[in-house]
């Protein structure tokens, strides 16, 4: 019975380490951290390039409706 019982802890030890490793839940937090600050990174740089476009779009269309206007 003990040794059913530590052979069943044993796979069930094998199977959450592949888990965690497939779930990348072997990071550090600094690695954690980095990679969130990364990703933040990449998100400030597409609302800048999107704010971006938007005003030369908006710039763009004002001088439209203006010659519309003339």
């Amino acid at each position: 019975m003990v040794e059913w019982d530590l052979d069943s802890l044993k796979t069930d030890y094998k199977k959450l380490r592949f888990s965690m490793r497939t779930a990348g839940l072997r990071k550090t937090s600094e690695l954690w951290r980095e990679e969130i600050r990364e990703e933040k990174n990449k998100a400030d740089r597409w609302e800048r390039k999107f704010y971006e476009i938007r005003i030369e779009y908006l710039e763009a269309n004002k001088g439209c409706q203006n010659k519309q206007l003339h």
